[in-house]
């Protein structure tokens, strides 16, 4: 009987202190507690290793302490920035400055000017861009992957930045060191010995004692010569060529960048650099002066556990809830916090064309179950979901109005808004935008809708595995 008592008393005190850690995250906290229910102690456990801590949240700010403040008054001077609602291209922000200042205030990256983007649609087209660009570089490359192979398309990208560092080129890569965790030493060691500075972000068995392994870095960076940048959902592997005999042919939206926002996202992959290998970097050279050729404007926003701000999900709650006309979503995974959930309800509520693309064919059945377990409320709402069939769509895409269009790395998760290293470009004009559309009708031609009466009488086995799967779906 007593120590029926102390095991009573020892899980109290395990659940009181999730409660009180996790007191921000209600949704997170009962999550644990349930893990914790269904694995008593083991679930305390990983708990201590795998959740995100608030001082370790802090502690990581520190430690990065925003390279970006060395070179602000530099960036500032240099970048063509938009810093009034009149001055924006698109005219649908003159009377929109609630959107306005809520981008101008989110992220340490403002809305600039003298741009060019290039939307791609596949890894093909990516893969081809980002390696032609590497190849014309003349001072340095800059690589930033969550997952990077060493397979076929990884070892021509591994060609191309080793013939170009014995050319002299600086080449700086970053891989996560989850994500990219089954590369293989002599890979790794042959970048080395080429003269590449390679570092992992958060190594898993350092992440994992130190109790980081929670902050994973998902970003896709590759910038050239500090003039041209890419970002977007393709990381570097031939399953994103389509080669993978599961998934099938792979669908993504990736983002070739030239000009100011360029500025910025080298800013984004340096503070990483400092993140990962300890260097402080602010080297003005490393920002040039280019001609500007384009007058889009453009706006490159970071978040991730050492910001202030959760800067992608502010982005997309703020345009969700200004919408009259239509929400457009493509994401591989639909887990929403319940600010972008109760956002998007309300707008298919009030009339807004709400649309939102998902996989049929997912690459994780729990998250997948997660995700359906979101859309019944949401139909009978009106948002009208649909299941890509032509393969696996990975690309993470949002359209509002004729407002804006972003494409980048962040899901439509709770992961992605306030766990991961995140990047997402904001895009304002109409070409831009354009094109994101028309990918996106493209896309339904290859989706099926998702019928509101059949999804109704799903099977309650069925429904029982979305249930449980809601239950975890803050941690997946």
């Amino acid at each position: 009987m007593v120590w029926l008592l102390l095991a009573l008393i020892f899980f109290i005190v395990q659940v009181a202190t999730v409660l009180l850690l996790e007191y921000r995250s209600p949704s997170k906290a009962v999550a644990w507690v349930f893990i914790m229910l269904c694995l008593p102690v083991i679930g305390f456990v990983l708990y201590y290793f795998v959740a995100q801590d608030y001082q370790k949240r802090l502690k990581i700010r520190k430690r990065g302490s925003r390279l970006f403040q060395e070179i602000r008054s530099h960036l500032w001077d240099r970048a063509d920035i938009v810093r009034r609602k009149e001055d924006m291209n698109n005219p649908e922000f003159h009377h929109n400055a609630r959107l306005f200042n809520l981008l101008n205030h989110l992220s340490e990256s403002p809305i600039t000017g003298c741009n060019e983007s290039r939307v791609l649609t596949d890894g093909e087209e990516t893969f081809a861009a980002m390696l032609e660009a590497m190849e014309q570089a003349k001072e340095h490359i800059h690589v930033e992957f969550y997952i990077f192979r060493d397979d076929q398309i990884g070892t021509q990208f591994q060609d191309v930045m080793i013939r170009k560092a014995r050319e002299g080129v600086k080449i700086r890569l970053i891989c996560d060191g989850l994500g990219s965790i089954k590369l293989k030493q002599p890979f790794i060691q042959k970048f080395k010995d080429a003269g590449v500075e390679f570092y992992y972000f958060l190594p898993i068995w350092v992440s994992m004692f130190s109790r980081r392994i929670n902050y994973r870095n998902h970003r896709k960076i590759v910038v050239v010569d500090g003039t041209v940048g890419f970002l977007g959902g393709i990381n570097v592997g031939d399953d994103y060529l389509g080669k993978d005999v599961k998934m099938g042919y792979w669908r993504d939206t990736h983002l070739e960048l030239r000009g100011d926002a360029v500025y910025f996202l080298q800013n984004v992959f340096l503070h990483d650099w400092k993140l990962a290998s300890g260097e402080r970097i602010a080297d003005h050279g490393l920002y040039p002066e280019h001609d500007c050729t384009g007058n889009e404007q453009a706006q490159v926003l970071s978040s991730g556990p050492d910001m202030n701000w959760n800067a992608i999900q502010e982005m997309c709650f703020g345009a969700i809830t200004v919408a009259k006309e239509r929400i457009w979503i493509t994401t591989p995974y639909f887990i929403p916090d319940q600010g972008v959930y109760e956002a998007l309800k309300t707008a298919a509520v009030s009339g807004v064309d709400v649309r939102i693309i998902i996989p049929d064919r997912a690459d994780s059945r729990l998250v997948k179950l997660a995700s359906l377990s979101y859309v019944e409320e949401l139909l009978a709402a009106g948002v009208i979901f649909y299941e890509y069939e032509k393969g696996f769509i990975h690309a993470k895409v949002l359209i509002v109005d004729e407002l804006l269009g972003s494409v980048g790395t962040a899901n439509l998760d709770m992961r992605s808004f306030f766990c991961n290293f995140e990047l997402t470009a904001v895009l304002f004009d109409q070409q831009p935008i354009d094109r994101l559309v028309s990918d996106f009708e493209e896309d339904l031609r290859h989706s099926k809708q998702i019928d509101a009466q059949a999804f109704q009488h799903r099977g309650r086995w069925q429904k029982s595995k979305e249930i449980l799967c809601r239950m975890f779906s803050p941690l997946l």
